[in-house]
């Protein structure tokens, strides 16, 4: 067919109205390609009058968006279409995101290759950039080496719902990413560059042909899939690669060796976050665990058959080790039928004999054979062997590397491959201590009289009255659940029991209490779990301090902490703090308490170690996790990184090993930097720390006034957003509500975020932000707050995060969404289009700069290659939004198109909840 191409050359064409630097000359190249290969695809799909529709749209968006018309006229354009070619624009316009998705990560993987070539140069934030600082700075070798026994880096990934897109064309998309990749730096022959054009044109119009969502609501098994992909596909294979980097960059640092230890390891809630999950509880932890050991098992069992291929050593050329020949007899005792399968010819190749009797060992494990391993030390054991005997015999650089690899791998994954949290709402446990302990008036009590009588119920003083079949039984069942597979998966299996919505000691004693009500305790008679208070609300932050000071008072408490090395993991909440103080309040709120706590810990010699809850979006405590640990309280980091990665972030950061493993780089190196050369202290920062706190007091005040206090402003929020579309997404096991009166209190934090998104308004990122910003201006000065953000991490990572909120959010479209309110629009749209001037208005004056994004080349170019094709999606979804409600929400086609703007818009703006 002929080739249907877009207008490379048009005026109005995003690849010419984008400046595109020299250096990404080539990103533009792979855009035009990809795009190409859309408009090919749309023709033949659709036919080229829609094709010429599509590009008709998109200059009409482009012309708009350079001329700053008003929206109408595109609008109008877009209303009343039919609702069959209403999905299929919506989807054409979201394929060219997947194009402009695809090449903006392969350029930032050609990137690092640029500076890996240059020698010299060190990529900014990577592991040989920082190290190579921190020596500059007088940091020892010797300093290195001792925080190294203490670093951990864990992201931990949770099955929160923002990520909208189905496992398959995830995988489709990862099929376009290898092409590009494979031809990176244009070494591609002529006959080469068509076969990979013929395989992105495949997986792109697979992709056309698949349905975005699939047609019913995950199971807490779909989840573990999807994120059981990352963990045992993309991090199996990286992770050895990082440290290698590492150890390169230690020795090109500082010239010397290090054996480095085991820093990096995965945490998942998948399975276990039961927190207003009612799927979720003792048999999905069961078989999350149970899920997790059969993909690693199975990912050792490949890697062990490739060694056994690689490893071809003969006894009459090299030695092997005496214990290699002894284990090999001990396991053809062990392992008669794979003994016999061993083949006659390669009796003098013990490595290989060795490895196919370890393979049949782990296939026995996987079936829970009694010949299988015991545990992961055991097959670990055997790994250490023959990398040892390598090492003795000239073997580094016949096979030891390739077995060192898997020695780093099993060392972190084990048989478990990620760490299990488990979470559940303080509110449950108290329901089921009701029981426990036949008090029905049990939540009433104070604080201090609960905190009491659960001392008693775990010296046994205080007598369990029920533990039957009622509202205590899940919630025991699960800590049953812990005692049974504790011993099968290993102590790793397990990581924090985390409290939401903790208030006081006595949350926290009630999860050793029902522990050991449920007989989940060690040999020791403790209860083998780090219990995890997370602290969500403004004032649950600020009273923090106060929750674990009496915590740690506690004798019984500090007995569980002094069993656990004095280490207590607090987590903070950073969605639910912004859903109820708005942005600026939560963060300073988090700033606050991460201080309190660092002072904390210092004067009760117990290490406090910090659990981040970020989201994806600004207003959940997104962003670059590299500012964010730099921003964070002098001496709060301590070599320590927890942190959740959630939604369509666990795709953008861990779909591709490359940028995998940068992810990984950055975070540690973070780490390092703060840890081992945090910021000087700062004679300015007690006034800065005083102007913080009237900013979030001022800007919490205004944003509950509109968000909280209206008793309109939920009737207004449900019209002029999409959230009865969101509710209704099929795209996580969780409800998306609370039980409660259907306001915006119990809402969950991530629907309310993504509803404010998709009506490209971005009101819970600066809502109530400006007000507090211009009354800090009037009071204090320009000078001062621009000072605040040249030289105050905490201050200046929040303005530019702001900013790029700003300059995402799109005021005239969002108008369209307001009017969908009717009556209320009147009320509410002007105060919040003033808020929005007012905010940004105050960003500029701070930057000292007459357009968003200005010092940000390359965020600037991202947000208008993507512009053209957001905003019709967006007029679109408000024009079928109107049609859908005035239909009374049926299940039907208007529905499904409405899901597709959805999952358009999600892909156009990324950052979405």
């Amino acid at each position: 067919m002929t080739r249907q191409n877009p207008p490379a050359e048009s005026a109005n064409d995003p690849l010419r109205v984008v400046d595109f630097a020299p250096h990404d000359a080539l990103l533009r190249e792979d855009v035009k390609t990809v795009g190409a290969l859309v408009g090919d695809i749309l023709a033949e799909q659709r036919g080229p009058q829609f094709l010429a529709e599509v590009e008709n749209l998109r200059r009409a968006a482009i012309r708009r968006r350079e001329s700053n018309a008003p929206v109408a006229e595109l609008a109008d354009a877009l209303a009343g279409v039919e609702l069959e070619h209403a999905g299929d624009l919506v989807r054409a316009f979201a394929t060219y995101f997947q194009a402009v998705n695809v090449a903006e990560r392969v350029h930032r993987i050609r990137r690092r290759r640029d500076y890996e070539r240059q020698g010299a140069s060190r990529q900014p934030g990577g592991l040989r950039d920082v190290l190579a600082t921190l020596a500059a700075q007088g940091v020892s070798l010797e300093e290195v080496v001792a925080l190294l026994q203490r670093l951990r880096i864990e992201p931990v990934f949770t099955a929160h719902p923002t990520e909208a897109v189905r496992r398959a064309l995830l995988e489709k998309e990862r099929q376009i990413v290898t092409c590009l990749i494979d031809d990176i730096d244009r070494t591609r022959t002529p006959y080469e560059h068509r076969a990979d054009l013929e395989r992105m044109r495949l997986a792109l119009t697979a992709s056309w042909q698949t349905a975005e969502t699939p047609p019913v609501k995950p199971s807490v098994a779909d989840e573990f899939e999807h994120v059981g992909f990352y963990l045992s596909d993309v991090l199996y294979r990286v992770l050895p690669v990082f440290y290698e980097l590492f150890e390169d960059a230690l020795r090109e640092t500082y010239g010397e060796h290090v054996a480095m230890p085991t820093v990096i390891g995965f945490g998942t809630w998948v399975g276990g976050d039961m927190d207003g999950n009612p799927n979720v509880g003792a048999d999905t932890i069961a078989a999350t665990l149970a899920g997790q050991r059969s993909l690693v098992l199975r990912a050792y069992r490949q890697e062990v058959a490739a060694l056994g291929e690689m490893l071809s050593q003969s006894l009459e050329r090299i030695g092997v080790a005496d214990a290699v020949l002894a284990r090999i007899e001990e396991y053809r005792y062990l392992l008669p039928k794979a003994a016999a399968a061993l083949k006659p010819r390669h009796a003098d190749m013990p490595y290989r004999n060795l490895l196919a009797l370890i393979a049949a060992r782990l296939r026995a494990t996987a079936d829970d054979h009694v010949h299988g391993y015991q545990d992961a030390a055991a097959f670990l054991a055997d790994i250490r062997m023959i990398e040892d005997s390598l090492r003795a015999h000239q073997g580094e650089h016949a096979g030891g590397h390739a077995v060192r690899r898997l020695r780093r791998r099993v060392q972190c994954f084990g048989f478990h491959l990620a760490s299990l949290d488990l979470r559940q709402d303080s509110a449950m446990h108290d329901a089921a201590l009701a029981e426990v302990l036949g008090d029905a008036q049990w939540e009433s009590h104070s604080r201090e009289e609960r905190a009491e009588r659960l001392h008693r119920l775990l010296d046994g003083s205080e007598p369990v009255r029920g533990v039957g079949n009622g509202t205590a039984r899940p919630t025991l069942d699960v800590f049953r659940a812990v005692a049974r597979l504790r011993p099968r998966y290993g102590a790793q299996a397990f990581g924090p029991y985390i409290v939401s919505m903790s208030r006081s000691a006595a949350d926290a004693l009630a999860v050793l209490a029902l522990a050991r009500v449920a007989g989940c305790v060690d040999g020791d008679g403790r209860v083998p779990l780090d219990v995890a208070p997370l602290f969500e609300t403004v004032d649950d932050l600020d009273a923090a301090s106060d929750t674990l000071r009496a915590l740690f008072a506690d004798p019984v408490y500090r007995a569980h902490l002094a069993a656990r090395g004095d280490r207590q993991v607090v987590m903070l909440g950073y969605s639910d703090s912004a859903k109820d103080g708005g942005m600026l309040a939560s963060r300073w709120a988090l700033q606050r308490t991460q201080i309190a706590l660092t002072e904390l810990a210092r004067d009760s010699g117990v290490r406090i170690a910090f659990f981040h809850g970020r989201g994806g979006s600004i207003s959940r405590g997104g962003g670059k996790t590299e500012r964010a640990v730099i921003a964070a309280p002098r001496g709060s980091v301590d070599g320590y990184l927890r942190l959740t990665e959630q939604g369509e972030v666990i795709h953008r950061k861990y779909g591709i090993r490359a940028i995998a493993l940068r992810n990984l780089e950055q975070a540690t190196g973070a780490v390092l930097r703060a840890t081992l050369r945090p910021r000087a202290p700062e004679p300015r920062e007690e006034q800065w720390r005083a102007i913080a706190s009237e900013l979030a007091r001022d800007a919490r005040a205004h944003y509950r006034a509109l968000v909280h206090e209206n008793p309109d402003f939920p009737a207004y929020f449900r019209a002029a957003t999409p959230i009865d579309v969101i509710e209704r997404l099929r795209i996580g096991s969780r409800p998306s509500k609370r039980a409660g009166t259907g306001d915006v209190g119990s809402l969950r934090a991530i629907p309310w975020v993504f509803a404010w998104s998709q009506n490209r308004a971005g009101l819970t990122a600066w809502y109530g932000v400006g007000t507090a910003l211009q009354r800090a201006l009037d009071t204090h000065g320009r000078d001062t707050l621009a000072e605040m953000a040249q030289d105050w991490p905490f201050f200046g990572t929040l303005i530019d995060d702001l900013e790029m909120m700003l300059a995402k959010s799109e005021p005239g479209i969002f108008e369209r969404y307001s009017l969908l309110a009717g009556e209320l629009h009147e009320r509410f749209h002007p105060g919040i289009a003033a808020e929005f001037e007012r905010t940004r208005a105050a960003v500029l004056a701070i930057k000292g700069s007459d357009e968003l994004l200005a010092g940000d080349y390359r965020l600037r170019q991202s947000i208008r290659l993507r512009n053209p094709y957001v905003d019709p999606i967006s007029l679109l979804q408000v024009d079928l939004l109107a049609r859908w409600r005035a239909a009374d929400r049926p299940d039907d086609a208007l529905y499904e198109a409405l899901v597709a703007t959805v999952n358009g818009i999600s892909a156009g703006i990324q950052n979405t909840g």
